[in-house]
């Protein structure tokens, strides 16, 4: 279900989104780095990574309230991105009927070691209609 949402994610499949894992109140995602993604000084634009981590809390709080939207969500960027592969990794902190809070911690591997390079928390929302066609 969670690799039918992602590839339905007309973005998602532009910059190259992997679903790596999914289970109840975590989500794993994944974005190998290309060159049009870094910005002038040749780190990973903070764009690349603030979308990473928001699909991923997102994800995570999919996984307790179903179809779900985020409704805030703040990041720090903790170093420079500078290598091969980004992964967000999301956990469900709390969750009642409507809203879960989420964390999410982003990676980046180089030389095969993984490095913090953002933590960001969010507000999930549960959406109960489909809101592309609400008026």
């Amino acid at each position: 279900m969670g690799q039918q949402v992602l590839v339905s994610q007309p973005f998602s499949r532009l910059l190259g989104t992997e679903l790596c894992e999914l289970s109840e109140g975590y989500a794993e995602l994944s974005l190998r780095i290309r060159e049009d993604f870094k910005q002038s000084y040749g780190f990973v634009h903070g764009g690349v990574v603030s979308y990473l981590a928001d699909n991923c809390l997102t994800f995570a709080g999919a996984t307790v309230l179903g179809q779900c939207v985020t409704s805030e969500f703040k990041i720090n960027y903790v170093m420079p991105t500078i290598g091969d592969l980004l992964v967000a990794k999301s956990s469900v902190l709390s969750f009642a009927l409507r809203q879960a809070v989420c964390e999410c911690k982003v990676y980046v591997v180089r030389k095969q070691e993984s490095i913090l390079v953002a933590a960001a928390q969010g507000t999930i929302v549960k959406i109960e209609t489909d809101i592309r066609t609400a008026a």
